[in-house]
């Protein structure tokens, strides 16, 4: 199989420095329209689709964005592997503003957003026990310390609605009694439904805060963050462009499994599917439908 990489950018990554025979292509999607046109070209000769997360201009709120649209038309474009890097706080001191950390896995606390492209017609249960992909957490990790980043491998990721930050309670909540070590409000239901499009997913979280937690830091200040997505976002674009050379030109089957989600969860009888719910499922999971 071919690589084709996407990057969905989050705050501070809006666009792709280096993309040869670059190209912006909108997909429409049965899902609704996805956050932006995507951009698409190679890195260093491997097929590459960006798409910024909140638009470009920054023009969707965490919970507005469309988040199914967006993997839908990822998948419809033939990508086969995804790296989301977005913006977070940091609930641990070691892990400080301006570090990167590679998500290992995620605590859900959003809750006015459509997590799932199944349904009444077509019900299906993916697991997502491991949510992210340890084959591509390799590459981001080798591409981080070639960039020169301050890199931590595994952190539990806290998805929060938004738009607003954490009340100091909250913040004490998930760092004393959760044991969670970033927070921000975009990965989910991003991985959730990268894992029923059979796409393989990894999350590199940007710190840009300490939340509100810290003593000597306060609540969270605007302000500081804009300037260290600022200066976060040049390492982010040196790291993902090296991490689609790492990726390499072709791919076998994932030995996470991530790219054979489906292949046991739909549960609805095929004489008892919605045909409409079908449709719109065609490229999530086509290959198994």
């Amino acid at each position: 199989m071919k690589t084709k990489v996407a990057i969905i950018g989050g705050s501070g990554l809006y666009d792709i420095e280096g993309l040869q025979n670059p190209k912006w292509v909108d997909v429409d999607s049965p899902w609704g329209a996805p956050s932006d046109a995507i951009l698409t070209g190679e890195l260093r000769g491997v097929d590459v689709a960006f798409l910024p997360r909140h638009g470009r201009g920054h023009v969707h709120s965490p919970s507005t964005v469309p988040y199914r649209a967006n993997i839908d038309a990822l998948k419809r474009l033939g990508c086969t592997d995804v790296i989301s890097v977005s913006a977070c706080g940091s609930f641990r001191e070691h892990m400080a503003p301006g570090d990167f950390v590679i998500v290992s896995d995620f605590i859900d606390r959003t809750f006015a957003r459509e997590k799932s492209f199944f349904g009444t017609g077509c019900v299906a249960h993916v697991s997502v026990a491991h949510p992210v992909c340890a084959r591509l957490g390799d590459a981001v990790e080798l591409a981080g310390r070639a960039a020169g980043v301050t890199i931590h491998r595994g952190g539990t990721y806290l998805a929060m609605e938004g738009p607003q930050f954490s009340s100091l309670a909250e913040s004490k909540l998930y760092r004393e009694v959760w044991g969670c070590d970033v927070i921000g409000m975009t990965n989910m239901p991003e991985a959730k439904l990268a894992r029923e499009a059979e796409l393989c997913y990894a999350s590199v979280a940007m710190i840009t805060d300490y939340d509100s937690w810290h003593p000597d830091h306060g609540s969270v200040d605007i302000s500081d963050i804009i300037a260290t997505l600022a200066a976060n976002s040049v390492a982010a674009k040196s790291m993902v462009v090296d991490f689609a050379a790492r990726l390499g030109q072709t791919r076998e089957a994932c030995p996470c499994g991530c790219d054979r989600a489906l292949e046991f969860a739909i549960m609805t009888t095929p004489a008892a599917r919605d045909p409409i719910l079908l449709a719109k499922l065609d490229a999530v999971a086509g290959r198994v439908l």
